[in-house]
């Protein structure tokens, strides 16, 4: 038996948790908030270090031979000829660059020219797109940027005691703007499109390989973001999707090859394992349920809305909720609003506009599963995923919108055993005892099934109506894939 850790530094702490290497179980755990405002847009990554200290105080990494690394994606970290920081990184959750992104687009050439360079559009979160924003805001720290790293790749480079070789791996990596994970390879004429001149990228690790070996003799991983190492501690496989509900919403799934979705709706992630991570988001998921229950004026909030959605029947007495409220990415409606359609008499109660606002999230969120099932992605089954996958509502009319067996896994910090799995392949592969293209088999996450049964049929009839109503009032919205 082996010790190793995997450790999650995300937007707001810092979680470890210490594993057996060949069987997953969590012997240890730590955390530590971040010293920093949850919601910053920018911050010192010195903060990181620092949450990441006290969470493995106490002698909780003793006896661990090797440490995987999962972080905040999305993030960008400059730096300069010296290796230092040239200014605060920049967050994902920071919005400024959405000018900087329409920029980059038109750039190019469109949507399209960015769907097949790199199998993603631009987005304001994207490292490509803060470049952009950094160049225009900021012009002398652009020229003084080098190097790029995002926060999982400069943590991975501290832990290793900041050598000459900077690395990342194709999960992180694909979600920078400039790596395509059709092709496996760097963009660089991207990055100088956005920063106006080239800088250093961190070399693309493979799943199973290894970062470094710290001078204490701890073997590193390669490390990845956050999606790719909750979606590999959760044992995702071929014919999975993953819903995350959110405030907005999330559908990916584990499929053989990248796609090159020339709408833009499709993000061509690379997973943690060798395969890829197709995603389609939603703008909108859960700020639809707080609206609906804030509406009603509901005092139990979301628990509440959903005991009153219950008290409906399936199709919502005819009423039907777009839950389009803040533009929607999927389908391409960046200016659009939520529209309530099918008010009759007989409509106009509280349960039934409960009934339509978990009706319309899911529906939302099937419409996103069938833009990837439209591209040949293999769905069995749905894992479900944020604190709403554990509302009495979700759970019933899931199943039956979403066409597939549902799994509500039970919450567990998926993202550092995402980690610590990765760095007990790694370890494994260095000792000759697990082969570079088989991750160790650990146990899979203790979940709820819930099977669509009878009410499949039903399930159809409710989002019939919803993409009735949905091609009336936005014609053409998905052309002819959903």
């Amino acid at each position: 038996m082996g010790i190793v850790a995997g450790l999650d530094s995300s937007s707001a702490f810092t979680q470890i948790v210490v594993c057996d290497t060949d069987t997953g179980e969590v012997l240890r755990q730590g955390y530590a908030a971040h010293p920093v405002e949850a919601k910053a847009s920018e911050v010192d990554p010195q903060a990181w270090l620092l949450s990441l200290g006290e969470a493995a105080s106490g002698g909780l990494l003793e006896g661990v031979q090797a440490i995987g690394v999962s972080a905040q994606q999305h993030g960008l970290v400059p730096l300069d000829h010296q290796g230092n920081l040239v200014r605060p990184a920049l967050l994902g959750n920071d919005r400024r660059a959405q000018a900087a992104a329409a920029d980059l687009i038109d750039g190019l050439g469109g949507r399209q020219s960015w769907a097949e360079a790199v199998g993603a559009v631009p987005q304001a979160a994207q490292p490509v797109a803060k470049l952009r924003w950094l160049a225009r805001t900021e012009p002398e720290n652009a020229q003084r940027v080098a190097a790029v790293l995002q926060p999982h790749d400069w943590l991975v480079w501290q832990l290793l005691g900041r050598p000459a070789r900077r690395t990342t791996d194709r999960g992180a990596a694909s979600g920078t703007g400039y790596w395509s994970a059709g092709t496996a390879s760097y963009r660089p004429d991207l990055v100088e499109l956005a920063l106006g001149h080239q800088a250093q990228l961190p070399e693309v690790l493979g799943p199973a390989d290894a970062a470094g070996t710290t001078p204490e003799g701890l073997l590193i991983s390669a490390g990845t973001g956050e999606t790719m190492a909750a979606a590999f501690g959760l044992g995702v496989a071929v014919g999975d999707a993953v819903v995350s509900l959110g405030a907005s919403g999330s559908v990916m799934a584990v499929h053989h090859e990248a796609l090159a979705d020339p709408t833009g709706m499709i993000t061509s992630f690379a997973d943690a394992t060798g395969m890829h991570l197709p995603v389609v988001h939603t703008s909108n998921a859960v700020r639809a349920l707080r609206g609906t229950a804030e509406m009603l004026d509901l005092e139990g909030g979301l628990d509440e809305l959903s005991a009153l959605a219950l008290k409906s029947t399936p199709g919502a007495s005819g009423l039907v909720l777009l839950p389009y409220l803040e533009g929607e990415r999927t389908p391409h409606l960046p200016h659009t609003a939520g529209t309530l359609s099918g008010l009759r008499r007989e409509s106009m109660k509280p349960e039934h506009l409960a009934r339509a606002a978990f009706e319309g999230m899911l529906c939302s969120l099937a419409d996103a599963l069938d833009v990837l099932r439209g591209r040949g992605v293999e769905v069995r089954r749905v894992f479900l995923l944020g604190a709403a996958a554990e509302l009495p509502a979700v759970q019933e009319i899931a199943p039956a919108l979403l066409g597939s067996q549902v799994v509500v896994p039970q919450p567990a910090e998926y993202a550092a055993l995402g980690a610590a799995r990765q760095a007990a392949w790694a370890l494994g592969v260095s000792q000759g005892t697990l082969d570079p293209r088989t991750p160790p088999a650990w146990r899979g996450a203790a979940a709820q099934v819930l099977e669509p049964g009878e009410e499949l049929p039903v399930g159809r009839a409710v989002r019939q109506q919803y993409g009735a109503t949905r091609d009336q009032i936005h014609p053409g919205a998905f052309g002819t894939d959903a």
